[in-house]
């Protein structure tokens, strides 16, 4: 099942995506609107994330794929690299992006999110799609001005406001019985910029979980973007951008000036 997160008529709802009149729409599923369809263009799309009770981690994976990496003229790492994210960063489906006005080269990244669904501590890769709530597709947005080291992306480069729109679904762990053979493309403005497979991934996504529950705490509605193929480009305001994840979405963002 795919499901939503959305404001509409002055609140926030989750919704489930139904059939319509006129084709697919957004069924309510909780409140006083519950049971009633909306359309996709009359909401608000909002990551599709539950609220949860403690900080939400966002652990993001830098250099996972090997063609991404040689696209950077850096060596494929050894052992997952990773770096955080804060949660405001996060915006949903059909949001906006805002380009610093300083910067010459700012660049999308498609990627896989999943969503973890329960406690994990000292996991084993066996079990780790046992973890997994569901997963939806990001956006995680660099500006490479701001690069001090590919290691060591700092703030300014990947934890700003509005740089990485996630979403539109949340689609169920079960709904995908292979999340290590998906088909990953983004296109700017119509034109397809960046193709590629999750089989492509150096660490799968089983030894991504194996490796940070084994010295961390992954809770219920954390986060793990696993990382982008080759085939970035620049992105200037205006542009319109389309990353897509083979059974799971469409996500949709637009660059303006900041």
């Amino acid at each position: 099942m795919k499901h939503a997160r959305i404001a509409w008529s002055g609140a926030i709802h989750d919704a489930v995506e139904a059939d319509g009149p006129n084709g697919s729409c957004l069924l309510l599923t909780q409140g006083p609107h519950a049971g009633r369809r909306v359309a996709f263009d009359n909401v608000v799309w909002l990551p599709p994330l539950a609220p949860v009770p403690q900080a939400r981690t966002v652990i993001a994976l830098g250099l996972n794929y090997a063609d991404h990496a040689k696209e950077l003229a850096f060596k494929a790492p050894e052992e997952p690299l990773a770096f955080m994210k804060g949660e405001a960063s996060l915006i949903g489906h059909k949001a906006f992006t805002k380009r610093p006005a300083d910067v010459s080269y700012m660049h999308y990244e498609c990627e896989l999110a999943v969503v973890i669904g329960r406690t994990a501590r000292r996991v084993k890769k066996a079990d780790a799609y046992d973890y997994i709530a569901g997963y939806t597709v990001a956006n995680d947005y660099a500006i490479r001005d701001y690069l001090e080291n590919w290691y060591r992306p700092n703030l300014r480069v990947k934890n700003r406001d509005t740089c990485t729109p996630i979403g539109p679904w949340l689609v169920d762990a079960a709904d995908i019985p292979n999340p290590m053979a998906l088909k990953l493309q983004t296109t700017v403005n119509g034109q397809v910029t960046q193709s590629g497979s999750t089989a492509d991934m150096i660490f799968d996504v089983p030894t991504l979980i194996e490796y940070f529950s084994s010295f961390m705490t992954l809770n219920p509605g954390d986060l793990i973007l696993t990382g982008t193929p080759d085939g970035i480009v620049n992105v200037e305001p205006g542009d319109v951008i389309v990353t897509e994840i083979e059974g799971i979405g469409q996500l949709t963002n637009t660059i303006v000036k900041a």
